[in-house]
């Protein structure tokens, strides 16, 4: 049986490779290292159908490694140890070890050491955020690098290739591809091209040829082959990403029948995942502590939608949109966050104060850790003066209120308060 023509076109040398271009363009790091022929493990991540698979096999193919593949959630420690045998006997074997983020902590100790010898270059893949949900000990012996959603140019340039490759694509087809049908295929499939070449091939295979012997693919074979009918969106070529911008930038500005038509776009194009993760990312982002109540509404509004499906999702998912359209605006949170992430990226925190640290070991004390701590709870108010920030950022003030909204308006009074406590404290 001939495997499908998302896997017959996976690229086998870093020159094939499509997007990604801030990692393997020319001069980029994962060019150069594959060129030196200095592999080092990594984790990649980003969304689905992206390049993470095709990223791994073109580097194994352009060095010559053995490449093999494993999943961490379902394959076992004895497909590791199978990999690490054929590591020891072959030298180095490239490991494209998927869904990485759900390696459980017998898998990762057998790992550890194999990665640190050299013998097995990782490459884990991932859809989650390696800085959140992978291991400490598994981040520190990789490097992570981001991939991003291809653009409509580079999915059209893989859907060209396969159309024009004798060996491993469909060039042995006469195959005529509609513009609208193009730009339909690229658009509606939330970027993936392992869906894009698949449901490519569905409709050529599908499709008799004329009297030619040519191919034909219009739009609505393309509707058919993808099971997804063009919205006006895809008719215009705009990308799915603008309307997804379009959608958050309307929530964030309050207009409520402007994101009432974006969310309306994307439910349309079955697009109802991301639909539902811009809403919740929009609520903390830009709602926020103004209302963090509509926050929560948004989430169980997510939670129904994604319980009931479409069509009845549009009903919970529209009332969320109005209702945060209709909040007031605050960034407060995300604007601290990404203030206090600058600092530490920055390596302005890398100390803590003594009085902080752990004081539950033995020896504690003699580190001088945890021995002037005050419990907050002993003192009135169930507040103490006490320095908690490092010495080095020790004014530095990331939390910066706005005055939007009875919650935010009611913790810059708390905070003012705090304030008066400080200043009553040194002058006692």
């Amino acid at each position: 049986m001939q495997k499908p023509l998302a896997y017959r076109m996976r690229p086998t040398n870093i020159d094939e490779i499509v997007g990604q271009q801030h990692l393997v363009g020319p001069h980029k790091i994962i060019r150069r290292m594959v060129e030196a022929k200095m592999l080092s493990s990594m984790i990649l991540y980003g969304p689905p159908g992206i390049g993470k698979t095709s990223i791994a096999s073109a580097i194994a193919g352009s060095t010559k490694y053995a490449f093999r593949k494993l999943n961490a959630a379902t394959d076992s420690k004895k497909d590791l140890q199978i990999v690490a045998e054929e590591a020891k006997m072959s030298g180095t074997v490239v490991l494209l070890l998927d869904e990485i983020h759900r390696l459980d902590k017998t898998k990762q100790d057998f790992l550890l050491p194999l990665l640190e010898s050299g013998s097995i270059i990782l490459i884990g893949a991932t859809t989650e955020n390696p800085y959140i949900n992978i291991s400490p000990a598994i981040r520190s012996r990789v490097q992570i690098f981001e991939l991003y959603p291809l653009t409509s140019d580079d999915l059209k340039k893989a859907v060209r290739r396969a159309l024009e490759d004798d060996k491993n694509g469909l060039g042995k087809y006469d195959v005529k591809l509609d513009e609208n049908a193009l730009n339909l295929l690229v658009n509606s499939t939330n970027g993936d091209l392992r869906s894009i070449l698949n449901g490519l091939e569905l409709s050529v295979l599908s499709t008799k040829s004329d009297e030619n012997g040519q191919i034909h693919i219009d739009l609505q074979s393309i509707e058919e082959s993808i099971q997804r009918k063009a919205i006006s969106a895809d008719k215009n070529g705009d990308s799915h990403y603008d309307v997804i911008s379009a959608f958050q930038k309307s929530i964030r500005g309050s207009d409520p029948d402007a994101a009432l038509l974006y969310l309306a776009r994307l439910l349309e194009a079955g697009e109802l995942t991301s639909a539902i993760r811009r809403l919740l990312v929009c609520a903390y982002e830009d709602v926020g502590l103004a209302n963090p109540q509509a926050c929560a509404r948004a989430v169980q509004a997510a939670q129904v939608a994604q319980m009931v499906g479409l069509p009845e999702a549009r009903i919970p998912l529209a009332d969320a949109v109005i209702d945060l359209c209709l909040c007031p605006k605050s960034n407060s949170g995300m604007a601290a966050i990404d203030d206090a992430l600058a600092d530490v990226r920055d390596g302005k925190a890398s100390s803590i104060p003594d009085d902080l640290k752990d004081a539950h070991y033995s020896g504690a004390k003699k580190l001088g850790h945890g021995l002037d701590y005050k419990y907050p709870h002993n003192y009135p108010n169930s507040w103490v003066e006490q320095q908690y920030l490092p010495n080095n950022l020790v004014n530095k003030k990331y939390y910066q209120p706005k005055n939007t909204g009875k919650y935010e308006q009611a913790l810059n009074l708390r905070m003012q308060q705090i304030q008066e406590w400080k200043k009553n404290s040194k002058r006692g």
